[in-house]
């Protein structure tokens, strides 16, 4: 037996209604030829990696992060983090694959090899096999034992039986319902020593990727997860309530999952707007000062907070060394960009200039939960800013 949806009720469904809205407005950005939106989809992956792994108590940087999903080598010193949050890359990277497999199909091996991918780095976590006996899950603050996993006998077969279920892909269950059921049934089920709440995020994702959920980047809730770690967590621990209960309800779930995919997507929207104005005005800068159009990508980068560097503008510029140098050299002297530190761990950063734009083009954050005020559904995304209210805020 296994964790079960309940039929949405009308206020569920009109919130799944909003975000099939919302999804199809980030379609239509996303199929529209735009300079930015290579600068836009990287840094979508770069924080749902990010996100992930900070649950985890793995912290990188951001700059950090576009470098992992770039291949690119870290600014700080390569640690477990760095190795942790470079395998999450790589098991999303072939989530990403397979979202566009013809004969894809859910298969067990399938489950280990993403496990092997994301930990293999520390082979006394058991990559790529389930959990040799039990498992608890204990709140690191007050060493309180919040959760047991299923006997480790059952493990196979409950998995086995989510795998048939994932692969029946019932038409009456909604897409981001399907998903969220996939990611609780994997967390409580618990079946591997490390890395059950990576790879229950990796097969939600996974889940929406194949139903083309507008794009995987786009339609993955790491990076608000991340930054709700708590609440996260705290409904986890309601439904699940200390052990195997799959006969809990887990509606507080779902409703925890379609508020992710609210906020998520009506903040995907807002930084589309965003950035749309920052590189209209950048791009009228450079041909202003007579610098080269494709140097609004280390703009743009630098204008958003990320530490450019020679690398990661040679990537988004696609040009040579020798050239993404000169072009850096020359924002510098256009007293756009300030550089910091020599050679290898030489970066730029965005002077006064660029950092007003940013100002300029920036809009109100926050996302009203759509449960507890529920009249935000008639005003569409463009309008749901509410400062101070919790949710995605960079």
């Amino acid at each position: 037996m296994l964790f079960k949806a309940r039929a949405l009720d009308s206020l569920e469904t009109d919130v799944s209604k909003e975000i099939e809205r919302l999804r199809a407005d980030l379609t239509y950005a996303g199929r529209q030829p735009k300079r930015w939106y290579g600068l836009l989809r990287r840094n979508t992956f770069a924080r749902l990696v990010q996100g992930s792994n900070t649950i985890e108590g793995y912290n990188v940087t951001k700059d950090d992060a576009v470098a992992a999903v770039q291949g690119e080598e870290p600014i700080e010193p390569k640690d477990e983090a760095w190795m942790a949050v470079s395998g999450y890359r790589a098991a999303m990277t072939l989530v990403l694959q397979k979202a566009e497999d013809r004969y894809f199909s859910y298969a067990a091996e399938l489950l280990k090899s993403l496990h092997y991918i994301m930990i293999g780095y520390d082979l006394s976590k058991n990559p790529g096999l389930w959990r040799p006996g039990p498992i608890y899950v204990r709140n690191d603050a007050t060493g309180e034992q919040v959760y047991e996993g299923p006997p480790a006998d059952t493990v196979d077969e409950l998995i086995r039986e989510l795998i048939g279920e994932m692969n029946a892909e019932d038409p009456a269950v909604p897409r981001l319902v399907q998903a969220a059921l996939a990611h609780l049934n994997l967390v409580m089920i618990h079946p591997f020593t490390d890395g059950n709440g990576r790879m229950g995020r990796c097969l939600q994702t996974l889940v929406l990727a194949r139903g083309g959920v507008v794009e995987p980047i786009f339609s993955s809730i790491e990076e608000y997860l991340g930054r709700n770690t708590r609440a996260y967590y705290e409904v986890l621990a309601e439904v699940g309530n200390g052990a195997w209960h799959p006969e809990r309800d887990c509606r507080p779930w779902i409703r925890f999952c379609l508020t992710a995919h609210y906020r998520q997507a009506v903040t995907h929207l807002r930084r589309t707007r965003e950035i749309q104005k920052l590189w209209d005005e950048l791009e009228n800068l450079t041909k202003r000062d007579g610098l080269p159009e494709r140097s609004v990508a280390a703009l743009a980068d630098a204008a958003l907070g990320y530490k450019v560097r020679n690398p990661t503008y040679r990537n988004a510029a696609d040009v040579t060394d020798a050239v993404a140098g000169n072009d850096l050299r020359a924002l510098v002297r256009a007293g756009l960009l300030e550089p910091h530190g020599e050679k290898r761990g030489r970066y730029y950063s965005a002077t006064s200039r660029i950092l007003q734009i940013r100002t300029r083009t920036a809009e109100p954050k926050g996302v009203p939960n759509p449960f507890t005020e529920p009249h935000v559904l008639s005003k569409r995304g463009e309008n749901l800013v509410l400062p101070g209210v919790e949710g995605l805020t960079t």
